[in-house]
């Protein structure tokens, strides 16, 4: 069963931050999730929210900043924002990473810069999944390449993600964790998708959801799966 530390281990560090993520390796996490956007100069920048404003001592939304800009903004007082890329470098192939697409402004970089670190540096499709609930962005992540895996995100309707998954030829299912039952993970997995549930973090609900023999756990505690 997957251990997926949710934008990193989040429960221990600040979130999406490269402390975050090097903590989900120290825990021996088999993947992490994080979320993207793009900056106002074409960077794709590793944040969950639009704005800055939570996160760090700055404000403003991340398309209309800057990476420098972005740069010069802290988390905790000490964090940068980190770019995908130097998550990626930091990762460097221990673990799978989960990219989940925040808006479609930032799938044809995404894209790209998958397809780089696959032809250049020696690293493989199967090291990547993208979800999204804006499943029309998957879709055209789909189009651009199709060798990419795609993981369907649902927080309300299970039978039209998983409509979806089979139209669009998915790898995973992401549901929120209280639509599963044994009997739904088990016709998912059926029809050849990881289950990958999302963010289960309470012991009793880890324990459930585990019984369910669903493919991995997206939680802020990979230590606890």
């Amino acid at each position: 069963m997957l251990k997926i530390a949710h934008r990193g281990a989040k429960a221990y560090e600040p979130e999406n931050t490269l402390k975050a993520f090097q903590k989900a390796l120290n825990l021996n996490a088999d993947g992490i999730e994080l979320d993207v956007h793009l900056s106002s100069d074409g960077h794709i920048i590793v944040i969950h929210d639009e704005t800055i404003d939570k996160m760090t001592n700055g404000k403003g939304f991340v398309n209309t900043l800057s990476l420098p800009e972005l740069k010069s903004f802290l988390i905790d007082g000490q964090y940068e924002i980190p770019t995908l890329k130097e998550v990626f470098d930091l990762v460097n192939k221990k673990c799978l990473i989960n990219i989940e697409l925040k808006n479609a402004a930032a799938l044809t970089k995404l894209v790209a810069l998958i397809d780089e670190y696959v032809s250049e540096k020696n690293w493989k499709y199967e090291h990547f999944i993208v979800s999204s609930f804006d499943w029309n962005a998957l879709q055209e992540v789909h189009n651009l390449d199709s060798k990419i895996p795609i993981g369907v995100l649902a927080e309300t309707n299970l039978d039209l993600a998983l409509a979806f998954a089979e139209f669009i030829k998915a790898r995973a299912i992401h549901p929120y964790y209280h639509l599963l039952n044994p009997e739904n993970v088990r016709e998912m997995q059926k029809k050849g998708f990881l289950v990958l549930p999302w963010t289960v973090n309470i012991e009793e609900d880890i324990q459930k959801i585990k019984s369910y023999n669903v493919d991995g756990i997206i939680t802020d505690f990979p230590d606890k799966i």
